[in-house]
C-alpha cells in the first residue's frame, strides 16, 4: 500500500507527462488494433464479393462428401450409420458456421426398366433409371402430378416419384409399374417400381439441387425409409453411391478462423476414410479459404509495413516522454536508492505505472482502433473520407493480441531506462551530471552512418529492380506496392535526421566562433546554450524531423499513387464514356432479296487497338444470318449504314459527343512499307471537347495541334518514336492503306502520346475523319461522350434503345475509377497513410508543446540568474525565441526538405519492373499544395504555441524566487 500511495503521488506530481504517455499508449494500441480489424473486415467484404460472384454453380461454402462403391465391395450398414451420424452431427460442429443448405442422397446401381404386366408403357423404349432417395425432398418441390411416395412397400411395390421433365424424356406416366432388376447378397432380385407422382423444383437455383437437375432425369426417387430399411437392410441390396452436401454461410468468417478451419478440412478426408472406406470429400471450400488466407495475410503485411514507421514514431514519442519524466525524477530515484530503496522496488514502481497506464490504454485503445478501422474503410483517397457502405468491423482476439503486444513494448521502453537509473547511487548521478556533454551512444557507434549505408543499399536494390521482383500479387491499378517502399524511405528520414543532429553542434560552434565579437548578447547566449547542451534537444528535434518528414512522404506517396493510377485509366479510355453501336452492313457481292440472304453483316464499332475502347475491326466485321455459308467466297466489301449521330449530342446528361474511328492500316513511307499502325479518325472540334489530355505530355497545348489538324484535310499527327525511327519531320508525306484504299497524308504534328493510344506497341496516326470517309469506304466508329457532372449512363442506354440504336458495348471510365477506389488494398493503403499523417501531426504538436513546457520549467533558476545578471526580459525572450528557431525551426524545415527529397528519390520506384518502360502516361511524383498548407498551418500553430508558453513563463518569472539555494528540478 505505501508503494501504491507513492506511485499515485508521483503520477499526480507529473500528471501532464503521465497523461501524454497515456495518450501515446492509446494511439499505439489504436493503430495496432485497427490494422487486424480492417484486414478482418476487408476479408468479410472479399468473402461477400466471392459469394456474389459464385451465384452460378455451387455456393462458395460448399462441402460435398461422397461414398462411391468400387467393384464388388459392399458398404457395411453399421459403418454407414456411423459415418452418417458423424457427417450430420460432428462435421457441422467442426466447421462451426451457419448451415445454409443440407442435402443427402443415396442410390443403388442403375438398371434398365421394363414395363410390368398391365402397364401400357412402350416396351421398345430404352429406359436406364436409378433408384435414389433424397432427404428433405417434400420441402423443396411442388407436385405437378400425384403424391409423395409411401414410406413402406405397397402391395409389394416400391413407390417412386420422378422429375416432371423425366416423364417426357422417358415416356413415363403416373401409375405405370416397371420391373427393376438388381443384384443383392442373395442373388438377382426383381423389384416392382410404381410411378406415383411427378414434381417441379420450387427454386431451380437452390443449392439443394447440388447434383444438377439434369442428373435427376434418370432417377426414380423413393422414400428414405424404404431405401434404408427395405432395400439395404431387408433385401441386402448393396449401396452404390451416397452424397452428403452442406452449403455453409461464410459471410461472418474472421481472419483468426482461417487456419484452424483449413486444418479441419484437411483432416476431414482422413476421418471419413477411417469410418467408411471409399468415402472422401469431393467438393470442398478449402481452396477458397486458402485464397482468403493469402489475401488476408498479404493485406496485413502490407498495412503493417506501411504503419510500422508511424507505430515506431509513436513508440519513440512514448520513450521520449518516459525519458523526460525519468530525467526529472532521476535525483529522486538516486536519493531513494541511497536511502535503502532496492532496485526491484524502484523498478516495480515504474513497472506498476506502465502496467496501470497499459490497462487503461487497452480499455480505450481498441475503441479508437475500431473507429480508425472504420475510417480506413471509408477512405477513397488521401485524407478523403466518404460516406459509403462501411466495411463490417468487429473486435477480434487477434486485434486485442496486437494491442497487448504494443502495450508490452511500450512498457519495456519506459521500464528499461528506469532499471539503469535505479542502479545508480546519488554519487553516480552527480558524476553523470558532470559528464553530461558526453556524446550519445548512436553517435559513438556511428549508427547514423551505418543506417545511411543501409538506405543507400536499399536505393541501389530498388534501382536495379531486384526488390521489386517480389510482388504483392495485385495488378498495378490495384496498388502493386512493395511494402519496403515505405519502410526504406522512413529509415532514410531517420538516418538523415540523426546525421543532421551529429553536425548540428559543430555548425552552432562554428557560427558562434565567427560571430563572437559582433553578435548581440541574446543570439550569442543562444548559440552557447545550444552548443553546450545540444544533446538535451536531440529527442525533440528527431521527433519533429521524423513526424514531418514521414508526413510529407506519406502524403506525396498517397497523392502519387492515386493520381497516376487514375491518369492511367483516364488515358486508356480517353474520355468519360465510350459507346460502340451496331452498324448494319450490306455486301455488294451478296443478293439483296431479304428472302435470299438478309443482311450482309453487322459491325460493332472500331477496333480499339492497344488499350483503346473498341472491339472488332472496321472492315468485314462478322457476318449476319444472311452471310456466306462455309465454303463460299467471303465478300470483300461491305457497305455500312451510319446510325444518326446527332442523337448522341441530344442525349440527357451529355455535355459533348465526338465520332472516333479506330482501325488498322498499312503505312508506307517513301515507297517502303513500315508495317501496320492504328489510324484514328476524328473531328477536331468535337474531339477537343470530349478527350482527356494531360497538358504536360505535349510540347504545346493539345488544342493547337487539333487546330493545325483541322486546317488541312490531309493532315496527320504521328508519334515521336515513329518519327525518330524513320527520320520523319513535319511536312513529310506518307501513305496509309485503309480498306484497300491508299490515302496520302501530310505530317503536321509529332507528339509522344495521344489519348487511348500506346505508341510503344503500335504507332498511331491521327487524321481527319471526313477526309478518310471521302477517300475510303465508311468504317464503323465509336462515340466518345463527355458527361455532365453526376450524369448517369443508364438513361443514355434507354434513350438510344428507344430510338432504335442498338448498343454493342458501352464503357464508363467513372465506374472503373470507382471500382479502383473500392479495392480493399487501395482503401487500406490510403487509410493508413491518411491516419498516419494525422497521427504525425498530433504527435509532433503534443510532443513539441510538452517538451518546451518541461524544458522551460526545468530552467527557472538559469533564467533567474540571467535576469539577475542584468539581462532584460525582452533580451531573455529573444534568446528563447532564437533557441526555438534554431531547434524546432531548423527541425521543421529539415523534416519537410528531407521528406520531399525522399519522395523524389523513392517514389518513382512505385512503378513495377514490368511497367516502368510502358507506363503511359509517364509516372510523376505529386506534391499537393493542400497537404503542404496543412503542414504549414500545424507548424505555425506549434511555433505560436511554443512562443505563447515562453511569454507566459517569462511573465511569471520572479527573480527573488528563481535565485535561491538548491538546484533545478
Amino acid at each position: 500500500m505505501p508503494m501504491l500511495r507513492f506511485l499515485f503521488r508521483k503520477m499526480w506530481n507529473t500528471r501532464w507527462l503521465t497523461l501524454s504517455t497515456l495518450l501515446g499508449l492509446v494511439m499505439a494500441v489504436a493503430f495496432t488494433t485497427s490494422i487486424p480489424m480492417y484486414a478482418d473486415g476487408s476479408l468479410k467484404r472479399v468473402v461477400a464479393k466471392s459469394l456474389e460472384e459464385k451465384s452460378e454453380g455451387l455456393p462458395a461454402g460448399s462441402l460435398l462428401i461422397r461414398y462411391q462403391a468400387v467393384g464388388t465391395e459392399r458398404a457395411d450398414l453399421n459403418d454407414l450409420e456411423n459415418i452418417k451420424t458423424y457427417i450430420q452431427q460432428d462435421v457441422p460442429k467442426d466447421i462451426a458456421f451457419p448451415i445454409h443448405t443440407y442435402a443427402s442422397s443415396y442410390a443403388i446401381k442403375g438398371a434398365p426398366l421394363s414395363p410390368a404386366e398391365g402397364t401400357k408403357a412402350d416396351p421398345s423404349k430404352r429406359r436406364q433409371m436409378t433408384l435414389t432417395s433424397l432427404g428433405g425432398l417434400k420441402n423443396e418441390v411442388d407436385w405437378s402430378n400425384g403424391q409423395m411416395p409411401s414410406g413402406q412397400l405397397q402391395n409389394g411395390q416400391v413407390e417412386a416419384v420422378v422429375l416432371e421433365e423425366a416423364l417426357f424424356r422417358n415416356d413415363l406416366h403416373v401409375g405405370d409399374v416397371f420391373n427393376y432388376s438388381v443384384a443383392s447378397a442373395s442373388g438377382s432380385q426383381l423389384l416392382k417400381v410404381k410411378i406415383v407422382g411427378s414434381f417441379k423444383p420450387k427454386n431451380e437455383s437452390s443449392a439443394y439441387w447440388f447434383q444438377g437437375l439434369e442428373g435427376l432425369v434418370n432417377a426414380l426417387i423413393i422414400s428414405d425409409d424404404v431405401f434404408m430399411k427395405t432395400l439395404l437392410t431387408e433385401k441386402k441390396i448393396p449401396l452404390q453411391l451416397a452424397n452428403w452436401y452442406y452449403a455453409f454461410d461464410l459471410r461472418d468468417i474472421q481472419t483468426s478462423q482461417l487456419s484452424p478451419l483449413e486444418s479441419r478440412l484437411e483432416r476431414l478426408d482422413i476421418n471419413l476414410f477411417q469410418k467408411l472406406k471409399n468415402t472422401k470429400v469431393d467438393v470442398s471450400f478449402k481452396p477458397i479459404l486458402t485464397e482468403f488466407k493469402a489475401q488476408s495475410l498479404q493485406m496485413q503485411i502490407l498495412l503493417f509495413t506501411l504503419a510500422a514507421p508511424m507505430i515506431a514514431m509513436v513508440f519513440y514519442y512514448i520513450l521520449m516522454n518516459a525519458r523526460q519524466s525519468l530525467d526529472r525524477q532521476r535525483g529522486v530515484i538516486a536519493i531513494l536508492r541511497s536511502r535503502g530503496g532496492s532496485t526491484n522496488q524502484i523498478v516495480g514502481i515504474y513497472f506498476l505505472e506502465g502496467l496501470l497506464l497499459g490497462v487503461i490504454a487497452l480499455l480505450i485503445g481498441p475503441f479508437m482502433g475500431w473507429f480508425m478501422a472504420k475510417s480506413i474503410g471509408s477512405t477513397s483517397g488521401f485524407l478523403t473520407f466518404v460516406d459509403r457502405k462501411s466495411i463490417p468491423i468487429s473486435f477480434t482476439p487477434e486485434a486485442m493480441l496486437y494491442g497487448g503486444l504494443a502495450v508490452l513494448i511500450a512498457i519495456l521502453a519506459s521500464v528499461i531506462p528506469a532499471v539503469l537509473f535505479a542502479r545508480s547511487s546519488i554519487v553516480n548521478y552527480k558524476q553523470q551530471l558532470a559528464r553530461s556533454d558526453r556524446s550519445p551512444l548512436w553517435q559513438r557507434w556511428f549508427l547514423d552512418i551505418v543506417l545511411l549505408g543501409v538506405v543507400g543499399y536499399g536505393f541501389y536494390l530498388f534501382d536495379q529492380r531486384q526488390v521489386l521482383s517480389v510482388q504483392t500479387g495485385m495488378t498495378t491499378d490495384q496498388l502493386q506496392v512493395h511494402p519496403l517502399l515505405f519502410f526504406v524511405p522512413a529509415l532514410s528520414i531517420f538516418a538523415l535526421g540523426l546525421f543532421f543532429l551529429r553536425i548540428f553542434p559543430w555548425l552552432l560552434r562554428l557560427f558562434g566562433w565567427f560571430g563572437r565579437k559582433f553578435l548581440p548578447v541574446p543570439l550569442y547566449l543562444t548559440l552557447v546554450q545550444l552548443s553546450r547542451s545540444a544533446k538535451a534537444y536531440y529527442p525533440l528535434m528527431l521527433l519533429l524531423i521524423l513526424t514531418l518528414g514521414l508526413g510529407v512522404y506519406n502524403s506525396s506517396a498517397a497523392r502519387t499513387i492515386d493520381l497516376n493510377s487514375s491518369e492511367r485509366i483516364l488515358y486508356q479510355y480517353g474520355t468519360d464514356v465510350v459507346i460502340q453501336t451496331v452498324w448494319e452492313g450490306v455486301s455488294d457481292d451478296l443478293p439483296q432479296d431479304p428472302n435470299a440472304g438478309g443482311k450482309g453483316g453487322e459491325a460493332q464499332g472500331g477496333n480499339g487497338a492497344n488499350g483503346g475502347s473498341g472491339s472488332g475491326g472496321g472492315q468485314n466485321q462478322g457476318q449476319g444470318q444472311g452471310g456466306p455459308k462455309p465454303g463460299e467466297e467471303t465478300p470483300t466489301k461491305i457497305r455500312y449504314v451510319e446510325p444518326p449521330f446527332q442523337v448522341f449530342r441530344d442525349l440527357e446528361g451529355v455535355q459533348a459527343a465526338a465520332r472516333v474511328m479506330q482501325t488498322k492500316g498499312n503505312v508506307v513511307v517513301s515507297g517502303k512499307s513500315t508495317g501496320q499502325g492504328t489510324i484514328m479518325g476524328i473531328d477536331n472540334t468535337d474531339f477537343a471537347k470530349v478527350a482527356w489530355f494531360r497538358p504536360d505530355l505535349f510540347p504545346a497545348h493539345p488544342n493547337q495541334y487539333l487546330n493545325v489538324l483541322g486546317s488541312y484535310e490531309q493532315a496527320v499527327i504521328i508519334p515521336s518514336s515513329y518519327a525518330s525511327k524513320y527520320a520523319l519531320k513535319e511536312g513529310d508525306l506518307l501513305s496509309i492503306t485503309i480498306g484497300q484504299q491508299p490515302l496520302e497524308f501530310v505530317i503536321v504534328g509529332i507528339l509522344p502520346y495521344w489519348p487511348a493510344q500506346y505508341p510503344d506497341q503500335t504507332p498511331f496516326f491521327v487524321a481527319n475523319l471526313d477526309y478518310i470517309y471521302d477517300q475510303a469506304p465508311i468504317t464503323p466508329y465509336e462515340v466518345w461522350l463527355k458527361m455532365k457532372p453526376d450524369a448517369k449512363v443508364a438513361p443514355i442506354v434507354t434513350a438510344l434503345q428507344a430510338k432504335g440504336i442498338e448498343i454493342a458495348a458501352i464503357k464508363d471510365v467513372r465506374n472503373e475509377l470507382i471500382v479502383q477506389k473500392k479495392l480493399p488494398a487501395r482503401g487500406g493503403v490510403f487509410g493508413i497513410l491518411s491516419l498516419g499523417f494525422l497521427v504525425s501531426v498530433v504527435v509532433s504538436l503534443i510532443g513539441y508543446m510538452l517538451y518546451w513546457f518541461f524544458n522551460l520549467s526545468s530552467r527557472v533558476v538559469q533564467f533567474g540568474v540571467l535576469r539577475a545578471m542584468g539581462l532584460s526580459r525582452k533580451q531573455l525572450t529573444g534568446m528563447l525565441l532564437l533557441e526555438q528557431g534554431f531547434t524546432a525551426g531548423l527541425s521543421i524545415v529539415l523534416g519537410i526538405v528531407i521528406g520531399k527529397l525522399t519522395s523524389y528519390f523513392f517514389l518513382p520506384f512505385l512503378q513495377t519492373s514490368q511497367n516502368v518502360k510502358t507506363q503511359v502516361p509517364p509516372f510523376r511524383v505529386i506534391f499537393d499544395s493542400k497537404d503542404t498548407y496543412q503542414l504549414y498551418f500545424v507548424v505555425a500553430f506549434m511555433m505560436l504555441t511554443g512562443a505563447l508558453l515562453l511569454f507566459l513563463h517569462i511573465r511569471r518569472l520572479r527573480v527573488h524566487q528563481a535565485v535561491k539555494l538548491g538546484e533545478e528540478k
